[in-house]
């Protein structure tokens, strides 16, 4: 298994690294089989208005799929203690679906998630905040896969949405969790289709503002 591990406004001493090496294989050892690469991330955040301040992030590349998990706290060691107890309970929660999906495969039994049709309204009574500037900027793979394998993916990384490309129309869509429970899917509205009909009269899915619970690093 493969282990990198970054550091951001902070040094990578040999006592930290030890530290990672330990708690993070620990918790992965059960799941060598299943994992590629194991990247980690240790940040400090130099802003003081940031607490807790100190920051792991741990993300698991496993035969095709990220797993991923982050906590802070005011001390960096608690961080990393914090992060591995996580990413051991979502290896655990992966191989278990990877079980179950064995088991329905063998039974002959498909279950299909059918996106929900589209609204208009994901923000509700929500007031969205939205950072004055770009802070971050993140480069990932993205192969082609379905609705149900983004959905996977999206319960994997944990968070509320998902960007993903669809192989079914070969588009850019985002899979995320609705307030009100189940899930939703944000397609593009194209241009031909600015009429809301495309040209089999039948509606078309519109083009949505981004929600503010979608602001989030990812």
């Amino acid at each position: 298994m493969k282990l990198v591990i970054h550091g951001k406004n902070i040094e990578i001493t040999d006592a930290i690294r030890e530290y990672v090496h330990q708690k993070i294989e620990k918790a992965a050892n059960h799941f060598h089989h299943i994992t590629n690469e194991v990247d980690v991330h240790l940040s400090v955040a130099k802003n003081p208005r940031i607490n807790p301040n100190q920051t792991a992030e741990v993300t698991i590349f496993a035969n095709g799929n990220i797993i991923r998990a982050e906590e802070s706290s005011e001390n960096l060691y608690a961080s990393i203690d914090l992060v591995a107890n996580k990413i051991a309970r979502q290896l655990r929660k992966y191989k278990e679906r990877r079980r179950d999906k064995k088991i329905h495969e063998r039974n002959n039994s498909v279950e299909e998630i059918i996106p929900e049709e589209m609204v208009t309204d994901l923000i509700g009574d929500r007031t969205p905040e939205l950072p004055e500037e770009v802070v971050r900027t993140k480069y990932f793979a993205m192969p082609p896969m379905t609705v149900s394998q983004a959905l996977e993916q999206l319960r994997l990384v944990g968070h509320d949405f998902y960007m993903f490309h669809n192989s079914e129309t070969n588009e850019i869509n985002v899979i995320y969790e609705r307030n009100h429970g189940g899930y939703g899917v944000i397609q593009a509205r194209h241009h031909s289709h600015a009429n809301g009909n495309n040209g089999n009269g039948k509606a078309s899915h519109g083009h949505f503002n981004m929600p503010a619970k979608l602001n989030s690093n990812h």
